[in-house]
């Protein structure tokens, strides 16, 4: 991996972060962020998060490390778009746009301190970005998203209640689970 600052480059990897490498509010300054292999990446984005935490929102160097973040975790975004593929050319650059919101959510409610992968923690987000831009682009009548969500949440619970009552539920008895009226 490349990182340089104000012109001067080095190449430097995971073990070597910390060690005479040029930096930015503390943490590296890394080239091409995009091209960070995942490997790297995922040492990386712990340092990253780490530092982030101490820094202010809003600063230069807050932003540095958020953006940078983004940038070399877009291989998340490319992974989970792979399983939407064949909607279209055109619908790739959508689908990529929304995988990037989620990635983004992703990385503004990470918590390091759960000690979980944050890749374990950002594909359901990206996924699920891309799923709600799906559920809300193709329906043929514009059908609001609560309404939409309210149909799958009907469905899981038609399908708890028949388990449960060992016959299909009424509709007072799905009002009731759902707490609806």
């Amino acid at each position: 991996m490349t990182v340089s600052t104000y012109g001067a480059r080095t190449t430097t990897g995971p073990a070597q972060v910390g060690r005479d490498v040029p930096t930015v509010g503390g943490l590296p300054f890394i080239e091409e962020a995009r091209k960070t292999p995942p490997k790297d990446a995922r040492t990386l984005s712990k340092l990253f998060f780490d530092r982030l935490r101490d820094l202010e929102e809003g600063t230069r160097e807050y932003s540095y490390a958020r953006s940078t973040l983004i940038e070399m975790n877009m291989s998340l975004v490319q992974f989970a778009a792979r399983r939407f593929r064949g909607r279209g050319r055109d619908e790739l650059e959508d689908i990529l746009q929304v995988g990037t919101l989620g990635l983004i959510k992703a990385i503004d409610r990470f918590d390091l301190s759960r000690e979980v992968e944050f890749t374990t923690f950002a594909v359901p987000y990206i996924v699920g970005e891309m799923k709600r831009f799906f559920r809300d682009t193709s329906w043929a009548v514009h059908v609001p998203r609560r309404l939409q969500e309210l149909r799958v949440e009907l469905a899981k619970a038609r399908d708890h209640l028949t388990t449960v009552l060992d016959a299909p539920p009424t509709v007072a008895e799905l009002a009731a689970y759902l707490e609806i009226t």
